[in-house]
């Protein structure tokens, strides 16, 4: 069997000249122009045209690659670094103390579940004060029982696929207290991690463990590196440090304060306790989902817009059956009561 991504070339077919009879050019249907740019699209993705003129078959996997002709806008997903799966991802949002399905909403697998967060959560980012808002409060003289307390804010729980720099700084920016865990800094081979590096934002100062300080070389983006390749090859730690015959790196993001700050509140005592008692919730609801006579582990339409319609269906019936499990009545005058 050739493999995938074989040397495989092709020249290019000669050009016919075009009789002058043919040469008037004709609208396309709206369907068959889709069909046209759905065809260009999937051919072109896995060739790329090399110096000779030539077309070859690229060694790579082209970005945002469409996997199907029958549904275009499922995507190549990955679960785990081990575990694939071709097709959508379902999220969801739950309120904690009552476990009822607040918001779902569907993307292409190979979106990151961050970018879904904005839109679960945007009932609570409509209500929410700004951060500025909140502080001055908290600062405000005399004691305001309708303020709320900083421990009575909206709160967001999340793993860690949640946890970005993003997702954390448009949280603090609308007063939104974040639980969303955000995974330390790692570094390969046992190397030291970016966290045993100070990182100065003020003085715009990287510090190594041993001691010596570079500044932080800024791009336009906002992001930085910090490059300390004149002090490697002598430095008694640099085996620890560095494989790189370039001495080390290390990046700085546009949202390192942000990262920095809650990296440090997760690793409270009581930040962990809630976390653990609170995030399990959404995995036994999610686990609920996936169960059910129809469940949502597979797609049973085509296309994001129908995938999502099913699966907020999908939900609906869960919360119909908590509703259930609650005892839940309407009661006189309006409202409702749970048993």
């Amino acid at each position: 069997m050739t493999p995938p991504h074989a040397g495989v070339s092709s020249t290019p077919a000669r050009r016919t000249p075009t009789p002058a009879s043919c040469s008037s050019r004709s609208e396309l249907a709206d369907d068959v122009a889709e069909a046209a740019r759905l065809l260009a699209t999937v051919t072109g993705q896995d060739l790329e045209v090399a110096e000779d003129g030539t077309f070859t078959i690229v060694r790579r996997v082209a970005k945002d690659r469409v996997i199907s002709v029958v549904d275009p806008e499922a995507r190549h997903g990955h679960k785990t670094s081990a575990h694939g799966f071709d097709g959508y991802k379902g999220h969801a949002a739950i309120d904690p103390d009552s476990e009822i399905i607040t918001a779902t909403t569907v993307t292409p697998g190979n979106a990151g579940d961050a970018s879904a967060a904005e839109t679960l959560i945007a009932d609570l980012l409509s209500d929410a004060a700004p951060a500025g808002d909140n502080a001055a409060s908290d600062n405000a003289a005399g004691d305001n029982e309708s303020e709320p307390s900083r421990d009575e804010r909206a709160t967001v729980y999340g793993d860690a696929a949640y946890g970005t720099g993003e997702l954390q700084s448009r949280l603090a920016d609308a007063g939104i207290a974040s639980k969303c865990k955000t995974q330390p800094p790692v570094a390969k081979a046992g190397l030291f991690a970016k966290d045993r590096f100070t990182v100065d934002l003020d003085d715009d100062t990287v510090t190594c463990p041993a001691e010596i300080t570079v500044r932080i070389g800024r791009l336009k983006d906002g992001t930085g590196v910090a490059k300390f390749a004149g002090h490697c090859a002598d430095c008694p730690l640099a085996t620890q440090c560095t494989t790189s015959a370039l001495g080390r790196k290390v990046s700085v993001g546009i949202h390192e304060a942000t990262l920095t700050r809650v990296r440090e509140e997760q690793a409270a005592t009581a930040w962990r306790a809630d976390y653990r008692a609170t995030r399990p919730k959404i995995e036994r609801k999610l686990g609920h989902l996936m169960r059910r006579r129809h469940g949502g582990r597979r797609a049973r339409v085509r296309g994001k817009l129908r995938v999502a319609a099913d699966f907020s269906l999908l939900s609906a019936a869960a919360n119909l059956a908590r509703l259930a499990t609650l005892q839940a009545r309407s009661i006189v005058g309006g409202g409702w009561a749970v048993a």
